[in-house]
């Protein structure tokens, strides 16, 4: 991002927090849902939502400015985007991501960012595991916001001839649930914290796959990771804990696989540089909540790995702008 020259840029990120909840807003209200069979004029929609009209208007006004919708002379209309991404029925619907995740955790959380600044947070997405109800909400949520990475990771590891996969942190199983079913031959064992077993195990017997994927519950710190594994999958992991706990991740991993075995790490990654992308920035901040995490480059990762005796490290995009996976090799 090259410098900005206008204080109308600077206003534009001041005033961005108001769009967010105009999203969230209009998520949680189901407008998107109550448009995606066509347009629908202010007051059906008032009456379908219990909005009293002259505040909708203010909503779906702002909506339309933001490009999420049309006003049409029949009433309003989903963008293409929003019919696509931000209506339940939807295949690629992942509104629940930014509802019960963004909206409900990680935009609270940011309201204390100039304690988290100076090591004071009261509270870190890493707590919110604890409480079975919110580690329910940010795993159920997790999942839609992974499938769609995990369809990307897929085409990029060859696990052709793999049988065993580790996924550590693996929550919902989004990874091990389209790794497995994109190789026939692979099994796979989830490794996270209790709270997120029976949701995780959910969505495994949904998928058909409870005889392929296992789950153990514990703390990829302080639990033993078994090991002999053709693979080791690391996703969203790293910006979660500490910095110090990177190297010894890494070790771990390592120890985990058979020789020969291959390391994943999927995450939030800046350019060596530091000068962005923006994306990615913006959600090492969030993570700043979560005690003496740090924000990392493709160098940083490469050379944490080869550290602990990996090879022929390459970094590829997942998510254009915002996440990447790291894939190593242990030396057979």
């Amino acid at each position: 991002m090259p410098p900005i020259s206008d204080v109308r840029q600077i206003s534009h990120i001041a005033y961005g927090f108001i769009a967010s909840k105009v999203l969230f807003a209009t998520l949680n209200a189901k407008l998107f849902d109550l448009l995606a069979d066509g347009p629908r004029p202010l007051p059906a929609l008032a009456d379908d939502t219990g909005i009293a009209e002259h505040r909708l208007d203010t909503l779906l006004t702002a909506c339309v400015s933001l490009g999420l919708m049309e006003r049409r002379d029949d009433g309003f209309i989903n963008a293409p985007a929003s019919q696509q991404y931000l209506v339940t029925a939807s295949p690629r619907y992942f509104g629940d991501y930014l509802r019960f995740q963004i909206d409900r955790q990680v935009y609270p959380l940011l309201t204390d960012l100039d304690q988290a600044l100076v090591g004071k947070a009261p509270a870190s997405l890493y707590d919110l595991m604890a409480d079975p109800k919110e580690a329910e909400h940010f795993t159920r949520a997790q999942h839609v916001g992974s499938l769609g990475p995990a369809t990307v990771v897929q085409q990029l590891v060859d696990l052709s001839g793999a049988t065993s996969l580790l996924d550590v942190a693996g929550g919902s199983g989004a990874f091990s649930i389209t790794l497995c079913r994109r190789f026939p031959r692979l099994h796979a064992t989830i490794l996270d914290f209790p709270t997120v077993a029976l949701l995780a195990e959910h969505f495994i017997a949904e998928a058909n796959l409870s005889d392929r994927i296992r789950f153990i519950a514990g703390d990829a710190l302080d639990t033993p990771w078994p090991d002999g594994h053709d693979a080791v999958l690391l996703s969203y992991l790293l910006t979660a804990v500490k910095g110090e706990a990177i190297p010894r991740l890494a070790r771990l991993a390592y120890d985990a696989l058979r020789p020969g075995g291959q390391l994943f790490l999927h995450d939030f990654v800046v350019n060596d540089d530091r000068q962005g992308p923006t994306g990615a920035a913006l959600w090492f901040v969030a993570f700043l909540f979560n005690r003496d995490a740090v924000s990392f480059t493709p160098s940083d990762l490469t050379g944490v790995a080869e550290t602990v005796g990996f090879r022929d490290v390459v970094t590829q995009d997942v998510i254009p702008g915002l996440t990447r996976l790291v894939i190593a090799r242990k030396p057979a």
